[in-house]
């Protein structure tokens, strides 16, 4: 698209740099925006704040090129990209209920730089209709709408293979206009290797959602049967791997839970939006909340007789080799593991430097892993870092399958 030089990114975290750097790296002069002035601080210097592989040199060269800047604020640009968080509301509800605060913020953010023929594109995983939300936030803010192009499109990537897959995964772009959907369809295309696939706003949005409830609802299997397997004394892990060699049976991976922002959250933006037609896509959420309190019950099972346990928590991030401790379920079990009266928590994390807030408590430890084998009573693998796989130990707990 020649007409689209500059791209303004609303959100620097663990999707907006990446893109942001792949789109500085691609020829666009790219203006990024975070609320968070350290963050914004390590990027003009060609550094990054978070773990992803492959990120550290994309920021460098952007930044170096000149074609990337950090700022707190937005500027005029041809096409805005809101890739902000939308978690949920943490209230006494049966069913969490969404949180826009950021993306309609973001949206406000923007509104004095807005021209005609801007593409505003939301990245941030929503429940459907929230890019039309964005449309009639805009629309009463003034904006003629009719001349402006609003889609979503939303990130389809695993942490860990960001960089690779922002180019080589197909995207779905789905515009509140058809219109929209082929002016936003095009700017990827400059960039996508993968094919983008076109449809409206409101199957764009739940494609999304409907993409991480199938992995939860497998999941949820998954977590199920191992714990099934542990009333009956079965290695859940050779179970599967048997039932796998099956021509039309692919069971996943059990875990101590699931995390991170997308499949601990999204199906509750299904569920809340339609709660009497969604009733597995909710038990599979439950029994996959469940899993950390099964875990923590059977470590206090195992330290029962120990009157001052030491135990080591191996992992906090919420998935292998990355740094993100977003809806960790390592991280519920360390914290509730800490409560233990007389207990000392090792947690070992090699991805972080200093532990987040939660786990500020006087019992618990970031530390090494060589030392929490040689001092704790129990070591419990919650997360399957590279550095803890083919550990060896009649003490540990293995939950991920080391």
């Amino acid at each position: 698209m020649d007409s689209v030089k500059t791209v303004c990114v609303i959100g620097l975290g663990y999707i907006g740099l990446p893109t942001a750097a792949l789109l500085a790296n691609n020829g666009y002069i790219v203006h990024g925006v975070d609320i968070n002035q350290n963050a914004v601080d390590i990027i003009n210097q060609g550094k990054i704040h978070i773990v992803e592989p492959e990120l550290d040199k994309f920021v460098y060269q952007a930044v170096k090129s000149g074609k990337l800047k950090a700022d707190t604020k937005p500027c005029q640009a041809d096409v805005f990209i809101i890739a902000v968080p939308t978690p949920f509301h943490h209230n006494s509800k049966d069913i969490p209920t969404p949180n826009l605060d950021y993306v309609m913020s973001a949206t406000k953010s923007i509104i004095p730089y807005i021209k005609d023929g801007n593409i505003i594109i939301l990245e941030s995983t929503s429940p459907i209709g929230t890019t039309q939300s964005i449309e009639n936030l805009l629309s009463k803010n003034q904006v003629d709408t009719t001349k402006i192009y609003i889609s979503h499109c939303p990130e389809r990537v695993l942490p860990g293979y960001i960089m690779k897959e922002l180019v080589q995964n197909d995207r779905i772009v789905g515009g509140t206009t058809k219109e929209a959907t082929e002016k936003t369809a095009l700017f990827y295309k400059t960039f996508v290797k993968g094919e983008v696939l076109k449809t409206d706003a409101k199957t764009a949005e739940m494609s999304k959602l409907v993409e991480n409830s199938f992995r939860d609802v497998n999941i949820a299997f998954a977590n199920e049967l191992s714990m099934i397997c542990d009333k009956f004394d079965i290695d859940v892990w050779e179970l599967i791997k048997l039932a796998n060699k099956h021509p039309r049976v692919n069971i996943l991976t059990p875990g101590c839970g699931v995390g991170g922002h997308c499949i601990a959250v999204d199906p509750w933006f299904i569920c809340s939006s339609a709660p009497e037609n969604s009733n597995l896509i909710k038990t599979a959420r439950l029994v996959n909340d469940s899993k950390p309190k099964y875990v923590i019950s059977k470590v206090k099972e195992k330290i029962k007789d120990i009157k001052n346990p030491k135990i080591a928590c191996l992992g906090l991030a919420f998935k292998p080799d990355i740094d993100d401790l977003r809806e960790s379920p390592a991280v519920l079990i360390t914290e509730e593991l800490s409560q233990i009266p007389n207990s000392q928590i090792y947690a070992v994390e090699p991805n972080i430097k200093s532990l987040p807030k939660q786990l500020n408590k006087d019992n618990i430890h970031l530390t090494s892993l060589d030392i929490a084998l040689k001092d704790c009573d129990v070591i419990v693998a919650l997360v399957k870092h590279k550095e803890f796989i083919g550990i060896k130990s009649n003490k540990i707990m293995d939950f991920v399958n080391l």
